[in-house]
């Protein structure tokens, strides 16, 4: 073969051939050659004379190849942002659509009161799938750039998979489907040591996805022990995920389903961050599926029980504060914002008949400092000359009594931890939940009693 094009080369007295090809040496690994050939023709002698030259060329094969790769994968990777892009606008514009078109739908003169409440549930709806939206988008950024951390704390299993069970059991009820939850351990032996927010984010992430393709069955979640791990788990009778996608889900901007006229709503993030939690707090997660009778999802977190015991801490924070009326709280509210003021204002109204404002950290330092009489601060992260965590600092230095709440736009995991650091005694994210904020102030409406003495 190789003479055979040799022949077809010669058109002249002297013609050159170049060829590649592929060997196998000794030790059994494959190598590539170049072989350059000079044909030339002697017509004196009618003899045809080979001059060849090889060429070890497996590293420019090699480097050729690689490239090749890189480039399908950017290829690959543009088309993935493209349609993430493409779908983030759409995740975006219609809650926006429904929370912008219901509230110009509200400023209609004489509004049925039926109307009035089906038209801010909506608003509501739009608003909290937005948010959820933005949470996602703000966890992807942390876990890539690598300023997502894990916090460990002491972490009752059971009442993480109870809350989440009566948090969506209503939703699963109105659709027909039942909801089961399985909890292995008892009592005090479900509390270990974990990334509390981070579990929850996971469990939460997969059993959305459970409730959103499931129509009809039941939805099972709860976790078990197997040997030194924590095995969750959440399996549905849903629509399942085909075997050429079951592979992709996990990562990022991939969904089982990228069409445009895909059924479900959702930005294609929330698999991809529990897969990033997951391996940081050293488990693993896996997904198994048939389609047409519903998926199983799997993931594992070390088993370290919790040796923290604060039963003495609590007795001892019962024995020095004393029960006050909550309607009786002197309320300052720190915060710059003149809406989130004003919202806020409004929540604490029924607690407070004394409430007092200041926009920057210094203006919040200086009320404390002339009325050591207020008995709680919702203070804003980010305000003007100092933020809420330095201005905590500073208030600690003269006054250890006061009730510290923060509260923040931020809402990134570990800023509640960031707060308790800076003295602050707890933490609610905006946009803030009136019945949420008012359960957290519940939790301190007492007061020291060494401030009555």
């Amino acid at each position: 073969m190789v003479d055979y094009y040799y022949r077809k080369q010669i058109t002249s007295d002297v013609s050159d051939a170049r060829l590649e090809f592929r060997y196998r040496c000794k030790d059994g690994s494959v190598k590539w050659a170049e072989q350059n050939t000079r044909i030339v023709r002697i017509e004196e002698s009618n003899v045809i004379e080979y001059r060849s030259i090889l060429h070890n060329i497996t590293q420019r094969k090699q480097a050729a190849l690689e490239l090749e790769i890189a480039k399908e994968k950017a290829e690959e990777s543009d088309r993935l942002k493209s349609a993430f892009l493409a779908n983030m606008s759409h995740e975006i514009r219609t809650p926006m659509n429904g929370i912008l078109g219901f509230a110009e739908l509200l400023k209609e003169p004489k509004l049925d009161g039926n109307l009035q409440r089906e038209y801010i549930e909506i608003i509501e709806k739009s608003g909290m799938r937005m948010l959820n939206i933005i949470n996602d988008i703000i966890d992807i950024s942390k876990i890539e750039s690598g300023q997502m951390k894990v916090v460990n704390s002491e972490t009752n299993l059971n009442e993480e998979v109870e809350y989440i069970y009566k948090f969506f059991k209503p939703e699963v009820e109105k659709k027909g489907v039942q909801l089961n939850c399985t909890m292995s351990l008892p009592g005090k032996d479900a509390l270990i040591l974990t990334d509390r927010d981070k579990i929850y984010s996971i469990l939460m992430n997969l059993v959305k996805n459970a409730i959103k393709f499931t129509q009809s069955g039941s939805i099972d979640f709860g976790y078990r022990i197997k040997d030194e791990f924590i095995e969750f788990f959440v399996k549905d009778t849903g629509t399942g995920i085909p075997p050429d996608k079951i592979r992709v889900i996990f990562e990022r901007f991939r969904q089982g389903s990228e069409m445009h006229n895909r059924n479900y709503e959702g930005a294609g993030l929330g698999l991809a961050i529990s897969k990033a939690f997951t391996e940081m707090l050293g488990g693993k997660i896996w997904a198994e599926s048939t389609p047409g009778r519903g998926s199983m999802f799997y993931f594992t977190i070390p088993f370290v029980k919790s040796e923290i015991s604060d039963k003495e801490t609590t007795e001892s924070t019962a024995k020095s504060f004393e029960k006050v009326k909550l309607s009786d709280l002197k309320i300052l509210v720190a915060e710059d914002d003149i809406i989130s003021d004003l919202l806020i204002t409004k929540a604490v109204r029924s607690l407070s008949k004394n409430i007092l404002h200041a926009k920057t950290g210094l203006e919040a330092i200086s009320l404390l400092k002339e009325n050591p009489d207020i008995d709680l601060v919702l203070m804003d992260i980010r305000m003007p000359d100092l933020d809420g965590y330095e201005t905590t600092r500073q208030i600690r230095t003269f006054n250890q009594e006061v009730i510290i709440i923060a509260q923040t736009a931020y809402g990134l995991v570990g800023d509640k931890e960031k707060a308790i650091e800076a003295g602050c005694n707890d933490y609610v994210s905006k946009p803030i939940n009136q019945a949420l904020l008012l359960n957290t102030i519940n939790k301190y409406s007492y007061k020291q009693s060494t401030k009555n003495l």
